[in-house]
């Protein structure tokens, strides 16, 4: 099941992509789509059942790479802005997506939900809103030739819907509990969140924004 959906949420964004939707959406739009499932995983049955869906969609994600630019599954995750190394820009994001999964759940167990709901939510609307409404981009990092640029109207994204998602944690998540750490320290946590974004270097943001929040919802609930 986890290797039939995950197939299926990569196939329906090139389809989209094959549509005439940018990338910039594309891209987001499996990201929405895989984050909102392991999110649902972690908070129903917990880590084994998220390392497994995780297999399944590395499977999907690496055979989208084996098959190369003009498949539409790879299409639908590679940046035409990320050329000539768009490929590299894929494979990044993953592992870092990896990283900061494995290392939220191995540190802080089931408050990573927290984590998974700030990324899957607030990373995902940062790209879109930049592309769609983006007039004050900065500069970040980049690990390679490949400028990149983010805006502060997507920062502004990040940090709304990085709220709205560490409200989903507290009111879905019996380890987290709102009343224990309050409003104000919400407000914290999404703002660093997406100050982690912000400076990120390009491709590594997955894995900061999934460590970051868990790891100070974690220290505000002990």
């Amino acid at each position: 099941m986890g290797l039939a959906w995950s197939f299926a949420a990569l196939w329906f964004s090139g389809r989209l992509k094959q549509l005439g939707t940018r990338t910039g959406y594309t891209r987001k739009v499996f990201h929405f789509f895989i984050f909102g499932t392991v999110a649902g995983l972690q908070w129903l049955l917990g880590t084994k059942a998220v390392c497994l869906f995780g297999g399944m969609c590395s499977l999907v994600v690496f055979f989208a790479v084996w098959k190369g630019a003009g498949n539409l599954l790879y299409e639908a995750m590679a940046r035409e802005k990320d050329a000539p190394h768009r490929t590299f820009f894929i494979l990044v994001p993953y592992f870092t997506t990896l990283f900061g999964g494995l290392v939220s759940n191995i540190l802080f167990g089931p408050v990573a939900l927290a984590g998974y709901l700030v990324t899957g939510l607030g990373d995902a609307i940062g790209e879109p809103a930049g592309t769609m409404f983006g007039k004050h981009h900065y500069r970040v990092r980049s690990l390679s030739s490949v400028p990149a640029t983010r805006s502060l109207e997507g920062s502004a994204a990040v940090f709304i819907m990085s709220l709205l998602a560490l409200a989903i944690a507290a009111w879905v998540s019996p380890q987290i509990s709102l009343a224990k750490f309050g409003i104000l320290k919400l407000f914290v946590i999404a703002g660093a969140s997406t100050l982690a974004e912000a400076i990120s270097p390009h491709g590594w943001d997955n894995a900061f924004m999934q460590i970051v929040p868990t790891a100070l919802v974690w220290l505000w609930m002990v």
